[in-house]
């Protein structure tokens, strides 16, 4: 009875996090719709006549088969609301069995504190329901790292952990499953962990198990590089052209103007607006060293510190190697900076509640203050962002309609700007031939299907078509997108007359 009612705080405050973080997703989700990646992945595998999206080289199939239950048998397009609550409960449990692989070596707030830091970011608010990898990798790599050390935890009292070895290398496949290079990059601080640390050496047979299990998560997208992509070298080699190119470049000023809401930041140009957003970001280093410093003399300090060295191996390429930033590429390390991050901030609780008087309502004050302006921060973010999804959602839903009125039906194709969402959402296919990843077709394969088709090529913010498409009719639809036809159609009516909804713009 006392092992049960000491392991009640243990479960209760993970189960806080999870529920806080499940409950603010499910807010957030209406009226939101797909974006473009989140297209690509989920018409893998979606039911019906879904066409489906061209499948770059860089992409792993993980997020489609995660998606699977639902999307097969659901019209993400028209009603997007089933996968995304699928998605969001999902994610609340994988938080919640993250949180618990850490039970038996952290002190139950600073769990329950760590889940709440990392479910309360916007960034992953705005991902948890979303069919992309990043937040998977995150829990992943949480999970990893808590079973690595309970692999290796030794000491009076404390018993062999069999299993750890195994979950550790399953939580590393499942990372590499949904982004290859995640998992490598995680796995390699934890090999090197297992090989250099002294107190840890004497589990020789960890790190090939580690490595088993990046092998076995990265061995799909090895088997489709030799099906569909030329082989494993060829499709690198795609991967690091499609990513603009991998080297020696700083990305951290891009990291730091995409916090204020921009989910891809590329190319990061313009002016720094809103910079209170990042007062966080800046305040992250110190408040993680701090929590490995209270984390040592608490004697957790090998936690905290794990924790944070592979935190800086899964953020170091989206720093260092790429020119351009999106925030959910950071999402592994911020679950792994919440474990000495929450120490820092349960210690500084505590330390407020042993002042008495004016000294106590100063701290107790300013920390209340720091704490609530940070959430505040972070909804705030969250709810623009989220905002943003719902008005694209509504543009290309009347974007869709007004094709339709336009005579582009399924069977359609869609290419240009913007292709792979206003063709998802009209129900055409999404070919481009030119200007982007999609080699598997060109400019004469495009016109031939027209021949058979509707065709519809999309431009926005006044660009000019493609040079197949000149002379082809433009015709203005919402949003400032214009969908240039072709003068005929394949029954041979004008398709250069204006239908409504739409007008027939130009010469």
């Amino acid at each position: 009875m006392q092992r049960l009612v000491d392991a009640r705080p243990a479960l209760l405050w993970p189960a806080a996090a999870a529920a806080v973080f499940t409950a603010a997703q499910l807010v957030l989700i209406p009226g939101t719709g797909l974006g473009w990646d989140e297209i690509v992945y989920v018409t893998q595998v979606e039911g019906g006549d879904t066409p489906a999206a061209f499948f770059s080289a860089p992409r792993a199939r993980g997020v489609s088969w995660l998606s699977a239950p639902v999307a097969a048998f659901t019209d993400s397009a028209a009603s997007p609301a089933a996968l995304r609550v699928y998605l969001a409960l999902l994610a609340g449990l994988g938080l919640l069995l993250a949180l618990r692989v850490w039970r038996t070596l952290l002190p139950p707030a600073v769990l329950g504190v760590a889940g709440l830091f990392f479910a309360g970011l916007w960034v992953t608010l705005f991902y948890g329901p979303r069919a992309m990898p990043n937040l998977w990798c995150a829990l992943g790599a949480l999970a990893a790292t808590g079973w690595f050390l309970r692999a290796v935890r030794r000491g009076p009292g404390v018993p062999e952990d069999r299993r750890a070895p195994w979950l550790a290398a399953a939580a590393v496949g499942l990372v590499a499953v949904m982004r290859p290079a995640d998992g490598l990059w995680l796995a390699l601080p934890l090999v090197a962990a297992a090989l250099l640390v002294p107190a840890w050496r004497r589990h020789r047979a960890l790190p090939l198990v580690l490595a088993a299990g990046l092998a076995l998560g990265a061995l799909p997208w090895v088997v489709e590089a030799y099906q569909s992509y030329g082989g494993l070298f060829a499709r690198l080699r795609r991967a690091g052209e499609i990513q603009g190119g991998m080297g020696l470049h700083f990305a951290v000023d891009d990291q730091i103007r995409s916090l204020v809401g921009r989910t891809l930041c590329r190319p990061c140009v313009g002016p720094w607006n809103h910079r209170w957003t990042a007062l966080w970001w800046f305040a992250l280093p110190l408040v993680t060293a701090a929590g490995i410093v209270l984390a040592r003399r608490a004697g957790r300090g090998a936690a905290s510190v794990l924790a944070a060295v592979v935190a800086g191996s899964l953020a170091v390429t989206y720093l260092f190697t790429i020119d351009y930033a999106a925030p959910r590429f950071l999402l592994p390390a911020y679950a792994l900076l919440a474990v000495p991050v929450a120490e820092a901030l349960v210690a500084a609780v505590r330390a407020v509640g042993r002042t008495r008087g004016r000294t106590r309502v100063l701290l107790g004050g300013g920390l209340a203050l720091a704490l609530l302006g940070h959430v505040a921060a972070q909804l705030a973010v969250a709810a623009t962002v989220t905002e943003r999804s719902r008005a694209q959602h509504r543009e290309l839903t009347a974007v869709a309609a007004e094709l339709h009125r336009l005579g582009v039906r399924p069977p359609c194709v869609v290419s240009g700007d913007q292709f792979v969402p206003v063709a998802y959402y009209a129900g055409c296919s999404s070919r481009q031939p030119v200007g982007g990843h999609d080699g598997s077709i060109t400019v004469a394969g495009l016109l031939r299907l027209q021949r058979s088709s509707p065709l519809a090529v999309i431009t926005v913010d006044g660009r000019r078509p493609p040079g197949y498409a000149d002379g082809w009719r433009p015709v203005e639809l919402a949003g400032g997108h214009v969908a240039w036809l072709p003068p005929k159609g394949p029954d041979g009516r004008d398709r250069g007359q204006a239908a409504p909804g739409g007008r027939t713009v130009g010469p």
